[in-house]
Protein backbone atom coordinates (compact mmCIF):
# COMPACT_ATOMS: atom_id res chain seq x y z
CA UNK A 1 0.00 0.00 0.00
CA UNK A 2 1.31 3.45 -0.97
CA UNK A 3 2.78 5.61 2.40
CA UNK A 4 0.18 8.39 1.42
CA UNK A 5 -1.53 9.09 4.54
CA UNK A 6 -4.37 11.04 5.58
CA UNK A 7 -3.35 11.77 10.01
CA UNK A 8 -3.04 15.03 10.25
CA UNK A 9 0.37 15.64 11.13
CA UNK A 10 2.65 19.03 13.06
CA UNK A 11 3.25 21.36 9.92
CA UNK A 12 7.23 20.28 9.25
CA UNK A 13 9.63 23.33 8.86
CA UNK A 14 10.15 25.48 5.92
CA UNK A 15 11.68 23.64 2.75
CA UNK A 16 13.09 27.45 1.69
CA UNK A 17 16.27 26.97 2.64
CA UNK A 18 16.74 22.93 1.49
CA UNK A 19 14.86 24.30 -2.21
CA UNK A 20 16.71 27.33 -2.56
CA UNK A 21 20.33 25.46 -1.73
CA UNK A 22 19.51 23.76 -5.52
CA UNK A 23 21.73 24.65 -8.55
CA UNK A 24 21.56 24.33 -12.11
CA UNK A 25 23.47 22.02 -14.22
CA UNK A 26 23.97 20.87 -18.16
CA UNK A 27 24.40 17.12 -17.29
CA UNK A 28 21.86 14.94 -17.69
CA UNK A 29 21.43 12.74 -14.55
CA UNK A 30 22.45 9.68 -14.77
CA UNK A 31 24.39 9.47 -12.10
CA UNK A 32 24.25 10.59 -8.47
CA UNK A 33 25.94 14.15 -7.36
CA UNK A 34 29.45 13.88 -7.02
CA UNK A 35 29.26 15.36 -3.96
CA UNK A 36 26.29 12.89 -2.32
CA UNK A 37 27.87 11.05 0.81
CA UNK A 38 28.87 7.88 0.95
CA UNK A 39 25.56 5.52 1.48
CA UNK A 40 25.07 3.41 4.72
CA UNK A 41 26.29 0.68 2.27
CA UNK A 42 29.85 2.35 1.52
CA UNK A 43 30.65 3.17 5.04
CA UNK A 44 33.31 1.40 7.21
CA UNK A 45 31.53 -0.58 10.23
CA UNK A 46 33.24 2.51 12.27
CA UNK A 47 31.60 4.96 10.32
CA UNK A 48 28.38 3.08 10.17
CA UNK A 49 28.11 2.85 13.60
CA UNK A 50 28.84 6.38 14.46
CA UNK A 51 25.88 7.53 11.99
CA UNK A 52 23.86 5.20 13.37
CA UNK A 53 24.48 7.39 17.25
CA UNK A 54 23.05 10.34 15.73
CA UNK A 55 19.30 11.28 15.93
CA UNK A 56 16.56 9.79 13.82
CA UNK A 57 15.72 13.29 12.33
CA UNK A 58 18.97 14.11 11.38
CA UNK A 59 19.44 11.16 8.99
CA UNK A 60 16.95 11.55 6.86
CA UNK A 61 18.16 12.44 3.91
CA UNK A 62 21.27 10.69 2.76
CA UNK A 63 22.77 12.33 0.50
CA UNK A 64 22.83 16.12 -0.47
CA UNK A 65 20.35 17.86 -2.64
CA UNK A 66 20.76 17.00 -6.09
CA UNK A 67 21.42 19.47 -9.29
CA UNK A 68 18.48 19.96 -11.34
CA UNK A 69 18.36 21.16 -14.90
CA UNK A 70 17.21 24.83 -14.95
CA UNK A 71 16.94 27.10 -18.69
CA UNK A 72 14.45 29.92 -16.55
CA UNK A 73 15.20 31.12 -12.87
CA UNK A 74 12.28 32.35 -11.16
CA UNK A 75 13.61 35.83 -11.33
CA UNK A 76 12.22 34.84 -15.30
CA UNK A 77 16.09 35.24 -16.66
CA UNK A 78 17.37 32.24 -19.49
CA UNK A 79 20.33 30.48 -18.50
CA UNK A 80 22.38 28.27 -20.87
CA UNK A 81 22.10 24.60 -20.60
CA UNK A 82 24.31 22.38 -23.34
CA UNK A 83 22.28 19.73 -23.10
CA UNK A 84 18.82 20.60 -23.31
CA UNK A 85 19.32 23.93 -24.54
CA UNK A 86 18.48 22.21 -28.27
CA UNK A 87 15.17 21.22 -27.24
CA UNK A 88 14.12 24.52 -27.18
CA UNK A 89 16.60 26.56 -29.61
CA UNK A 90 13.83 27.01 -32.54
CA UNK A 91 11.15 28.23 -29.95
CA UNK A 92 9.59 31.35 -31.67
CA UNK A 93 7.28 34.19 -29.62
CA UNK A 94 4.57 32.31 -30.63
CA UNK A 95 5.48 29.56 -29.40
CA UNK A 96 6.78 31.07 -25.64
CA UNK A 97 3.28 32.78 -26.09
CA UNK A 98 1.53 29.67 -26.27
CA UNK A 99 3.30 28.23 -23.54
CA UNK A 100 2.55 31.09 -21.34
CA UNK A 101 -1.61 31.15 -22.61
CA UNK A 102 -1.73 27.27 -21.62
CA UNK A 103 -0.68 27.86 -18.01
CA UNK A 104 -3.06 30.49 -17.72
CA UNK A 105 -6.03 28.88 -18.43
CA UNK A 106 -5.16 25.91 -17.38
CA UNK A 107 -4.77 27.50 -13.83
CA UNK A 108 -7.74 29.85 -14.47
CA UNK A 109 -10.07 26.21 -15.33
CA UNK A 110 -8.67 24.50 -12.12
CA UNK A 111 -9.72 27.79 -10.07
CA UNK A 112 -13.00 27.78 -11.63
CA UNK A 113 -13.79 23.60 -10.97
CA UNK A 114 -12.29 24.23 -6.85
CA UNK A 115 -14.67 27.18 -7.07
CA UNK A 116 -17.73 24.49 -8.26
CA UNK A 117 -16.75 22.00 -5.63
CA UNK A 118 -17.15 24.45 -2.81
CA UNK A 119 -20.50 25.30 -4.29
CA UNK A 120 -21.48 21.66 -3.90
CA UNK A 121 -21.91 21.39 -8.44
CA UNK A 122 -18.54 18.36 -7.60
CA UNK A 123 -18.17 15.67 -5.65
CA UNK A 124 -14.43 16.19 -5.67
CA UNK A 125 -11.57 18.13 -7.38
CA UNK A 126 -7.82 17.79 -7.23
CA UNK A 127 -5.74 20.92 -8.12
CA UNK A 128 -2.67 21.62 -9.85
CA UNK A 129 -2.24 24.92 -7.99
CA UNK A 130 1.48 25.21 -8.92
CA UNK A 131 2.22 22.42 -11.34
CA UNK A 132 1.35 24.26 -14.63
CA UNK A 133 4.50 24.24 -15.70
CA UNK A 134 5.39 20.63 -15.00
CA UNK A 135 2.16 19.49 -16.82
CA UNK A 136 2.26 22.07 -20.00
CA UNK A 137 5.93 21.74 -20.51
CA UNK A 138 5.78 17.59 -20.57
CA UNK A 139 2.16 17.74 -22.66
CA UNK A 140 3.61 20.26 -24.91
CA UNK A 141 6.62 17.87 -26.01
CA UNK A 142 4.60 14.91 -26.91
CA UNK A 143 3.25 13.72 -30.59
CA UNK A 144 -0.31 13.73 -31.25
CA UNK A 145 0.80 9.99 -31.80
CA UNK A 146 2.22 9.36 -28.55
CA UNK A 147 -0.24 8.14 -25.51
CA UNK A 148 -0.53 9.50 -22.66
CA UNK A 149 -1.51 7.72 -19.41
CA UNK A 150 -2.34 10.48 -16.43
CA UNK A 151 -3.18 9.83 -13.12
CA UNK A 152 -6.21 12.40 -11.72
CA UNK A 153 -4.51 15.61 -11.40
CA UNK A 154 -3.51 15.93 -15.72
CA UNK A 155 -5.54 18.69 -16.30
CA UNK A 156 -2.86 20.76 -18.10
CA UNK A 157 -1.82 17.28 -19.91
CA UNK A 158 -5.15 16.90 -20.90
CA UNK A 159 -5.42 20.62 -22.21
CA UNK A 160 -2.45 20.00 -24.57
CA UNK A 161 -4.17 16.83 -25.62
CA UNK A 162 -6.85 18.80 -26.58
CA UNK A 163 -9.54 17.27 -24.32
CA UNK A 164 -12.25 20.20 -23.56
CA UNK A 165 -11.59 21.15 -20.08
CA UNK A 166 -15.46 20.60 -18.99
CA UNK A 167 -15.15 16.75 -19.76
CA UNK A 168 -12.70 16.25 -16.86
CA UNK A 169 -15.63 17.36 -14.83
CA UNK A 170 -18.23 14.35 -15.62
CA UNK A 171 -16.14 12.24 -12.98
CA UNK A 172 -16.13 14.86 -10.36
CA UNK A 173 -19.57 15.41 -10.45
CA UNK A 174 -20.20 11.52 -10.68
CA UNK A 175 -22.55 11.53 -13.78
CA UNK A 176 -19.64 9.46 -15.74
CA UNK A 177 -16.64 7.56 -15.67
CA UNK A 178 -14.61 9.56 -17.56
CA UNK A 179 -15.84 11.40 -20.53
CA UNK A 180 -13.66 11.30 -23.59
CA UNK A 181 -12.95 8.77 -25.92
CA UNK A 182 -8.86 7.50 -24.98
CA UNK A 183 -8.39 6.27 -28.09
CA UNK A 184 -9.25 9.56 -29.90
CA UNK A 185 -6.63 12.05 -28.22
CA UNK A 186 -4.34 9.29 -26.97
CA UNK A 187 -4.92 10.38 -24.01
CA UNK A 188 -6.08 7.86 -21.14
CA UNK A 189 -9.24 8.16 -18.61
CA UNK A 190 -7.91 9.73 -15.35
CA UNK A 191 -6.67 6.37 -13.40
CA UNK A 192 -8.02 7.08 -9.31
CA UNK A 193 -5.68 4.02 -8.14
CA UNK A 194 -2.64 4.96 -6.93
CA UNK A 195 0.43 3.90 -9.35
CA UNK A 196 -1.34 1.49 -11.23
CA UNK A 197 -1.02 3.56 -14.19
CA UNK A 198 2.07 3.47 -14.34
CA UNK A 199 1.92 -0.66 -15.36
CA UNK A 200 -0.81 0.10 -18.10
CA UNK A 201 1.58 2.63 -19.28
CA UNK A 202 4.57 0.46 -19.65
CA UNK A 203 2.14 -2.62 -20.87
CA UNK A 204 1.24 -0.41 -24.10
CA UNK A 205 4.45 0.61 -24.59
CA UNK A 206 5.59 -3.22 -24.71
CA UNK A 207 3.14 -3.49 -27.47
CA UNK A 208 4.29 -0.30 -29.60
CA UNK A 209 7.62 -1.54 -29.67
CA UNK A 210 6.22 -5.14 -30.73
CA UNK A 211 4.20 -2.84 -33.44
CA UNK A 212 7.14 -0.84 -34.61
CA UNK A 213 5.99 2.12 -34.64
CA UNK A 214 8.22 5.01 -33.49
CA UNK A 215 5.73 6.55 -31.01
CA UNK A 216 6.13 6.99 -27.30
CA UNK A 217 4.36 6.46 -24.34
CA UNK A 218 4.32 8.61 -21.42
CA UNK A 219 3.59 7.72 -17.63
CA UNK A 220 2.12 10.27 -15.03
CA UNK A 221 2.66 9.54 -11.41
CA UNK A 222 3.36 11.90 -7.91
CA UNK A 223 5.66 10.99 -5.69
CA UNK A 224 3.65 9.34 -3.21
CA UNK A 225 3.01 6.95 -5.67
CA UNK A 226 6.70 6.61 -6.15
CA UNK A 227 5.93 4.07 -3.47
CA UNK A 228 4.03 2.18 -4.84
CA UNK A 229 4.63 -1.42 -5.40
CA UNK A 230 3.46 -0.90 -9.01
CA UNK A 231 5.53 1.81 -9.90
CA UNK A 232 8.40 -0.67 -8.81
CA UNK A 233 7.21 -3.58 -10.97
CA UNK A 234 6.65 -1.02 -14.11
CA UNK A 235 10.40 -0.07 -14.09
CA UNK A 236 11.22 -3.54 -13.80
CA UNK A 237 9.08 -4.48 -16.62
CA UNK A 238 10.40 -1.28 -18.56
CA UNK A 239 14.05 -2.02 -18.26
CA UNK A 240 14.02 -5.45 -18.78
CA UNK A 241 12.14 -4.89 -22.31
CA UNK A 242 13.25 -1.87 -23.06
CA UNK A 243 9.94 -0.31 -23.58
CA UNK A 244 9.54 3.03 -25.03
CA UNK A 245 7.98 4.53 -21.98
CA UNK A 246 9.07 7.81 -20.06
CA UNK A 247 8.36 7.82 -16.31
CA UNK A 248 7.27 11.33 -15.32
CA UNK A 249 7.11 12.03 -11.72
CA UNK A 250 5.38 15.49 -10.29
CA UNK A 251 7.47 15.25 -7.03
CA UNK A 252 5.52 18.09 -5.20
CA UNK A 253 6.86 17.38 -2.14
CA UNK A 254 3.73 16.29 -0.27
CA UNK A 255 1.47 12.61 -0.62
CA UNK A 256 -1.26 14.37 1.22
CA UNK A 257 0.14 14.90 4.60
CA UNK A 258 3.81 13.04 3.87
CA UNK A 259 6.78 14.49 2.66
CA UNK A 260 8.87 13.37 0.35
CA UNK A 261 11.84 12.93 2.81
CA UNK A 262 9.60 10.15 4.73
CA UNK A 263 9.44 8.26 1.59
CA UNK A 264 12.69 7.97 -0.23
CA UNK A 265 16.04 8.27 1.19
CA UNK A 266 17.46 9.30 -1.84
CA UNK A 267 16.51 11.91 -4.78
CA UNK A 268 13.67 10.26 -6.52
CA UNK A 269 14.90 10.31 -10.46
CA UNK A 270 18.36 8.42 -8.77
CA UNK A 271 16.19 5.19 -8.35
CA UNK A 272 16.13 4.73 -12.26
CA UNK A 273 20.25 3.65 -11.97
CA UNK A 274 18.80 0.27 -10.37
CA UNK A 275 16.46 -0.46 -13.10
CA UNK A 276 19.21 0.21 -15.51
CA UNK A 277 17.97 3.22 -16.91
CA UNK A 278 18.23 7.11 -16.77
CA UNK A 279 16.93 9.22 -14.72
CA UNK A 280 17.46 13.54 -13.98
CA UNK A 281 15.41 15.78 -11.92
CA UNK A 282 14.33 18.95 -13.71
CA UNK A 283 12.79 22.37 -12.11
CA UNK A 284 9.10 21.75 -12.38
CA UNK A 285 8.06 25.25 -12.10
CA UNK A 286 10.42 26.03 -15.13
CA UNK A 287 8.25 25.26 -18.33
CA UNK A 288 11.15 25.69 -20.52
CA UNK A 289 13.35 23.08 -18.63
CA UNK A 290 10.49 20.54 -18.64
CA UNK A 291 9.93 20.97 -22.42
CA UNK A 292 13.50 20.21 -23.13
CA UNK A 293 14.03 17.18 -20.57
CA UNK A 294 10.71 15.53 -22.25
CA UNK A 295 11.59 16.11 -25.53
CA UNK A 296 14.92 14.87 -24.62
CA UNK A 297 13.06 11.61 -23.13
CA UNK A 298 10.91 11.03 -25.53
CA UNK A 299 12.94 11.34 -28.29
CA UNK A 300 15.16 8.74 -26.40
CA UNK A 301 11.83 6.00 -25.72
CA UNK A 302 11.13 6.65 -30.16
CA UNK A 303 14.90 5.66 -30.97
CA UNK A 304 14.63 2.71 -28.84
CA UNK A 305 17.07 3.39 -26.15
CA UNK A 306 14.23 2.19 -23.42
CA UNK A 307 12.44 4.34 -20.37
CA UNK A 308 13.64 7.21 -18.91
CA UNK A 309 12.46 8.28 -15.17
CA UNK A 310 11.83 12.94 -15.38
CA UNK A 311 11.23 14.16 -11.57
CA UNK A 312 9.68 16.99 -12.04
CA UNK A 313 10.69 18.81 -8.78
CA UNK A 314 8.00 21.18 -8.17
CA UNK A 315 4.95 22.37 -5.62
CA UNK A 316 1.43 21.95 -4.92
CA UNK A 317 0.37 24.58 -3.82
CA UNK A 318 -2.99 23.76 -2.73
CA UNK A 319 -4.58 20.87 -0.82
CA UNK A 320 -4.29 17.88 -2.31
CA UNK A 321 -8.10 17.65 -2.94
CA UNK A 322 -11.07 19.80 -1.71
CA UNK A 323 -11.65 17.29 0.99
CA UNK A 324 -7.97 17.79 2.57
CA UNK A 325 -6.66 20.81 4.75
CA UNK A 326 -2.87 21.53 4.01
CA UNK A 327 -2.87 23.87 6.84
CA UNK A 328 -2.89 21.16 9.25
CA UNK A 329 0.79 19.82 7.98
CA UNK A 330 2.88 22.43 6.38
CA UNK A 331 3.90 25.70 7.35
CA UNK A 332 2.84 28.93 5.69
CA UNK A 333 6.25 30.12 5.10
CA UNK A 334 7.31 27.10 3.30
CA UNK A 335 4.42 28.04 0.77
CA UNK A 336 5.81 31.36 0.46
CA UNK A 337 9.04 30.32 -0.64
CA UNK A 338 7.25 28.33 -3.10
CA UNK A 339 5.18 30.70 -4.46
CA UNK A 340 8.50 32.92 -4.99
CA UNK A 341 9.26 30.45 -7.54
CA UNK A 342 5.83 30.63 -9.64
CA UNK A 343 5.75 28.83 -12.69
CA UNK A 344 3.49 31.65 -14.55
CA UNK A 345 4.80 34.54 -13.16
CA UNK A 346 8.21 33.68 -13.88
CA UNK A 347 7.55 33.20 -17.61
CA UNK A 348 5.54 36.34 -17.80
CA UNK A 349 8.50 38.46 -16.19
CA UNK A 350 10.77 36.65 -19.05
CA UNK A 351 8.33 37.78 -21.88
CA UNK A 352 8.35 41.21 -20.81
CA UNK A 353 11.56 41.70 -20.53
CA UNK A 354 12.19 39.70 -23.61
CA UNK A 355 9.74 41.84 -25.59
CA UNK A 356 8.08 38.12 -26.61
CA UNK A 357 4.49 39.78 -25.15
CA UNK A 358 3.29 43.07 -24.57
CA UNK A 359 0.03 44.37 -22.31
CA UNK A 360 -2.54 43.91 -25.12
CA UNK A 361 -1.85 40.23 -25.04
CA UNK A 362 -2.10 39.99 -21.49
CA UNK A 363 -4.98 42.13 -21.94
CA UNK A 364 -6.71 40.00 -24.40
CA UNK A 365 -5.93 36.56 -22.29
CA UNK A 366 -7.16 37.75 -19.49
CA UNK A 367 -10.68 38.00 -21.21
CA UNK A 368 -10.20 34.86 -22.64
CA UNK A 369 -9.54 33.67 -18.41
CA UNK A 370 -12.90 35.65 -18.35
CA UNK A 371 -14.99 33.78 -20.88
CA UNK A 372 -13.67 29.72 -20.11
CA UNK A 373 -14.67 30.37 -16.62
CA UNK A 374 -18.03 31.44 -18.01
CA UNK A 375 -18.07 28.50 -19.93
CA UNK A 376 -17.06 26.05 -17.48
CA UNK A 377 -19.86 27.03 -14.92
CA UNK A 378 -22.45 26.81 -16.95
CA UNK A 379 -21.33 23.52 -18.42
CA UNK A 380 -20.98 22.35 -15.05
CA UNK A 381 -24.38 23.56 -13.72
CA UNK A 382 -25.96 22.19 -16.86
CA UNK A 383 -25.09 18.94 -16.43
CA UNK A 384 -27.77 16.48 -14.92
CA UNK A 385 -27.76 15.34 -11.20
CA UNK A 386 -25.91 12.18 -10.67
CA UNK A 387 -28.13 9.27 -10.46
CA UNK A 388 -28.37 8.34 -6.71
CA UNK A 389 -28.70 3.95 -7.42
CA UNK A 390 -26.03 3.70 -10.34
CA UNK A 391 -23.55 2.72 -7.50
CA UNK A 392 -25.57 -0.44 -6.78
CA UNK A 393 -25.12 -1.74 -10.43
CA UNK A 394 -22.57 -3.79 -11.93
CA UNK A 395 -21.38 -4.19 -8.57
CA UNK A 396 -21.98 -8.31 -9.24
CA UNK A 397 -23.03 -9.61 -12.92
CA UNK A 398 -25.56 -11.64 -11.45
CA UNK A 399 -27.15 -9.47 -8.78
CA UNK A 400 -26.31 -9.79 -4.92
CA UNK A 401 -29.05 -10.44 -2.22
CA UNK A 402 -26.85 -8.26 0.17
CA UNK A 403 -26.37 -5.87 -2.48
CA UNK A 404 -30.44 -5.64 -2.96
CA UNK A 405 -30.93 -5.27 0.81
CA UNK A 406 -28.36 -2.23 0.79
CA UNK A 407 -30.20 -0.54 -2.65
CA UNK A 408 -33.61 -1.03 -0.39
CA UNK A 409 -32.03 0.77 2.98
CA UNK A 410 -30.72 3.41 0.69
CA UNK A 411 -33.80 4.07 -1.25
CA UNK A 412 -35.88 4.32 2.27
CA UNK A 413 -33.17 6.69 3.00
CA UNK A 414 -33.64 8.96 0.03
CA UNK A 415 -37.48 8.75 0.73
CA UNK A 416 -37.41 9.99 3.86
CA UNK A 417 -36.04 13.19 2.43
CA UNK A 418 -39.42 13.60 0.01
CA UNK A 419 -41.69 12.92 3.07
CA UNK A 420 -39.92 15.97 4.78
CA UNK A 421 -40.39 18.15 1.57
CA UNK A 422 -43.82 17.08 1.73
CA UNK A 423 -45.03 17.51 4.82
Amino acid sequence: MTVESTAARKPRRSAGSKTGTTRTTAQSADAPAADAPATAAQRTPAKRAAAAKKPAAKTVRAVADPDLVQLLTPAGRRVKNAAYEPYVADLTSDDLRGLYRDMVLTRRFDAEATALQRQGELGLWASLLGQEAAQIGSGRATRPDDYVFPTYREHGVAWCRDIDPTNLLGMFRGVNNGGWDPNSNNFHLYTIVIGSQTLHATGYAMGVAKDGADSAVIAYFGDGASSQGDVAESFTFASVYNAPVVFFCQNNQWAISEPTERQTRVPLYQRAQGYGFPGVRVDGNDVLAVLAVTKWALERARNGEGPTLVEAYTYRMGDHTTSDDATRYRHDDERAAWAAKDPIARLRTYLEASNHADEGYFAELEAESESLGRRVREVVRAMPDPDPFAMFEHTYADGHALVDEERAQFAAYQASFTDVEGS
